[in-house]
């Protein structure tokens, strides 16, 4: 079952590979010329999303690129046997691993299909401290974190 890629993010992706993104609004007019509507807002969250880091390039400007390391990690089933307990309490959602893994099952989740919803997270050696973009979202994301990393 393979994951859909999203047009928009492909075409942002080329355009950093490409070394096109100077600013965010640059972004935003290149993307236009594509015929893509976004705006500044959407642009850094799509940057976040994808890795993309801002750096100074051989002319002294200001680029976004995206950094040379491998893809995100894959769901196996393994994983499952890494996590301890997922909670939640009244604005986080913390997920307990076995030593080591909590970084890796962070990354996993950056990459999740439901990591729109994702604020941010904090990983340690076995602790991930998620926050949700909404708290009234909580409980749903704790079943979709659940249902993602205990599949398989």
């Amino acid at each position: 079952m393979g994951k859909k890629t999203d047009p928009l993010i492909e075409a942002l992706r080329t355009l950093l590979l490409e070394r096109k993104a100077t600013s965010q609004e640059g972004i935003c007019a290149e993307l236009e010329k594509l015929g893509y509507s976004v705006n500044q807002t959407r642009i850094s969250r799509l940057l976040r999303k994808v890795g993309a880091v801002k750096t100074i390039n051989q002319s002294g400007k200001i680029t976004y690129l995206l950094p040379r390391e491998p893809s995100p990690p894959f769901l196996d089933a393994p994983i499952r046997n890494l996590i301890i307990s997922i909670d939640i309490n009244e604005t986080l959602v913390i997920i307990l691993t076995s030593p080591g893994s909590a970084s890796m099952i962070a990354r996993m989740l950056d990459y999740s299909p439901f990591s729109d919803d994702i604020l941010g997270s904090i990983a340690g050696d076995d602790t991930i401290f998620l926050a949700p973009k909404k708290i009234h979202n909580l409980k749903n994301l704790k079943k979709q974190i659940s249902s993602f990393l205990r599949q398989g």
